[in-house]
Formats: C-alpha cells, sequence, structure tokens
C-alpha cells in the first residue's frame, strides 16, 4: 500500500509541483491540463484550460499528488491549508536541512530548523504556495540530545 497526499491549488499546481521535483530530486510524471479533459467534463471556463486537473510527482518510492481547484469547485481551497502537514524524513541532517532551508525560500518558517529532544534535525515550515511541512532527521542508534 501507498498512501499519498494530494494537494490542492489555485492556477499554481504545475509551479509549485515543478518546485518541489528541483528541491527533493523528483520526476513530475504527469500534468494534465483542464483543456485535455475529456468531452463533457464541467470545466468552468477559459480561464481554466491551463490549469491542471491532475498532477503527480515521483520522488524515490514516494508520491504527491495535485490538481488546480477553482472555489466553486472546492470552496475553501482559498483558505490556508489547516490540519495536516506534508512530512519529509531521512537519517541525513545535511539533506533535512537544505530541504528546510529550499522549501521555506519565499515562505514561512514555523519552527526553526534545530536539535529537538527526538531528532538531530527537525523543523516545520509553510512554503510559499501555502502548504505546511515538517522536516524531520531520524537519530542514528546511540543519538542522544546535547545537554543545554
Amino acid at each position: 500500500m501507498k498512501i499519498v497526499t494530494s494537494l490542492s491549488f489555485q492556477g499554481q499546481c504545475r509551479e509549485a509541483f515543478e518546485f518541489y521535483a528541483r528541491v527533493l530530486g523528483g520526476k513530475v510524471t504527469a500534468a494534465i491540463p483542464y483543456s485535455d479533459a475529456p468531452p463533457g467534463m464541467p470545466v468552468s471556463g477559459e480561464q481554466h484550460k491551463n490549469w491542471l486537473l491532475h498532477c503527480w510527482l515521483e520522488v524515490g518510492d514516494q508520491a504527491l499528488m495535485g490538481a488546480d481547484m477553482d472555489s466553486a469547485w472546492a470552496p475553501n481551497v482559498g483558505k490556508p491549508k489547516n490540519g495536516f502537514d506534508v512530512t519529509l524524513h531521512t537519517d541525513d541532517i545535511a539533506k533535512a536541512r537544505r530541504w528546510y532551508e529550499d522549501l521555506s525560500e519565499a515562505g514561512r518558517q514555523v519552527m526553526p530548523f534545530s536539535e529537538t529532544f527526538w531528532s538531530p534535525g527537525f523543523g516545520s515550515l509553510v512554503d510559499c504556495f501555502g502548504v505546511p511541512w515538517m522536516i524531520n532527521t531520524i537519530p542514528s542508534a546511540g543519538w542522544t540530545p546535547s545537554q543545554g
């Protein structure tokens, strides 16, 4: 089984997924615009033809899915994303720090990347597209937090 997070945007899905592919070292394997939708599919207007109805990003054996949604279709899409985080785990603290710094570019750092009682490096942020992220470094065997 694979659990995949699906992210909704308002016209920024392609830009967001190209950014995530660059930062995470992944590849966008599908980016289907509404203009390629099957006949009869309700698309609300010409302004949406270049929006993506489906986008898929592969990163190793993991994936993110996304789409652009109009507020007529998804009334809360324009509100701040709330109640979830896309979470990345790695045992490489340098990689975790780079992900944190790159994803927070033009976004907002919520918890600065630093050592915690459970991790040699953890931080949370909201990226420039409004998506919340947590970046966690998995401690090596025998790791203990620094003392004050």
